[in-house]
């Protein structure tokens, strides 16, 4: 006489069952594991930025407004635009004008336009007259870029991060912002200086009292 088996009813059909439970719940719950991590590790980098920043939160969103502002310049004015690549970059409210314009009349009246928006206290006018750079050229300065803020992390000066200048190339001219003291300003210009492809420094810093 052949016995029968009885299909599913015991511990086997239990434990499949909490298998496929636990497994839906880790397909659930790794991918939202994988996303906090990247959270994480994106907060940590964000805030180890802002451990090192000597700017004010205040003054950091008053740059990025200056900016944007500054931008918002050029779509509104496009007898500047069309005869011009200038960049703008703000640093505790230093508004460094870099680029090519066709004539000086464009650069001044640009310089001009950006010296009268809100929190601007000073413009650096640095933009060059002629065409506007090829973009071989600006792949190199954004090589040279990259070769002196490397080079700013090596400097042995107490207190004293990379963090804490802002590196803007053109055409081989490298501008350095940042909120800084004296010594610290000279020590990051020499470094700089002897980065390969560099052709001069500039040094735009706002220097804090010693």
């Amino acid at each position: 006489m052949q016995n029968k088996v009885k299909r599913g009813t015991g511990p086997t059909r239990t434990l499949n069952k909490g298998l496929l439970q636990t497994a839906l719940i880790l397909g659930l719950i790794v991918p939202l594991l994988s996303g906090c991590a990247e959270m994480l590790l994106g907060g940590i980098a964000a805030g180890t930025m802002v451990v090192h920043e000597r700017r004010d939160s205040r003054t950091i969103l008053d740059d990025e407004y200056i900016e944007h502002q500054a931008i918002q310049l050029l779509a509104d004015n496009p007898d500047i635009d069309k005869y011009s690549r200038i960049s703008i970059t703000s640093y505790n409210h230093l508004a460094l004008l870099t680029g090519q314009a066709e004539t000086q009349a464009v650069s001044d009246r640009f310089a001009r336009l950006v010296a009268h928006l809100p929190k601007v206290e000073k413009v650096i006018n640095e933009v060059t007259i002629g065409p506007p750079e090829s973009f071989a050229r600006e792949s190199k300065d954004a090589l040279i870029t990259s070769r002196v803020k490397l080079a700013l992390t090596k400097m042995d000066v107490p207190g004293f991060s990379a963090n804490h200048v802002k590196v803007v190339t053109e055409a081989g001219a490298v501008f350095l912002m940042g909120l800084v003291y004296p010594w610290e300003g000279d020590a990051a210009a020499e470094k700089a200086r002897y980065v390969s492809g560099v052709t001069k420094v500039v040094k735009v810093f706002k220097y804090i009292e010693p």
